[in-house]
């Protein structure tokens, strides 16, 4: 970005799925809310954080972390729909940032959680004592499985580019 070759877009930056409203029917989406979150950012990190969410095989502060891993059937299946739908809109340097910046919105993720509970919890909401470093951990485990399946995450990106 600095360099100039990644441009600033409007993006959402809480791109869960837990963010979009449905139709109970047909359950298609019909809006994105939880707009308080969104200004200029990289596209890659609006990917990449709907990835953390969507293909982790775990909860989000899952504590037995053998069950952490990333789904490349999901990650596969919702590369599909993003970089089709942005299809002409991305650069080409930002299609080459996308699974990078899975492992890379992770990763600050993680840090935010870990920073959270060493400071007290006062920023993401806790349910039990303990859960921002679970948190953190499960986010950090996820990283760890995107880095092994780095190329194959990019692989995916440029099929569907």
């Amino acid at each position: 970005m600095e360099k100039g070759e990644l441009p600033l877009r409007v993006t959402h930056n809480d791109t869960k799925y837990n963010n979009i409203l449905m139709d109970k029917d047909t359950l298609k989406p019909l809006c994105v809310i939880d707009l308080d979150t969104v200004m200029p950012g990289l596209a890659a990190y609006d990917f990449g954080d709907a990835i953390r969410f969507a293909a982790n095989t775990a909860v989000e502060d899952e504590q037995d972390l053998s069950k952490v891993d990333i789904n490349m059937q999901h990650y596969e299946e919702f590369t599909k729909g993003f970089m089709t739908a942005c299809q002409g809109f991305l650069t080409k340097k930002e299609v080459e940032t996308m699974a990078l910046g899975a492992i890379v919105i992770t990763i600050e993720l993680a840090s935010r959680f870990l920073a959270d509970y060493l400071n007290g919890d006062k920023y993401f909401r806790i349910h039990r004592p303990g859960q921002n470093l679970d948190r953190a951990r499960c986010q950090i485990k996820l990283a760890q499985e995107m880095i092994k399946k780095y190329d194959d995450m990019r692989e995916i990106v440029n099929r569907y580019a």
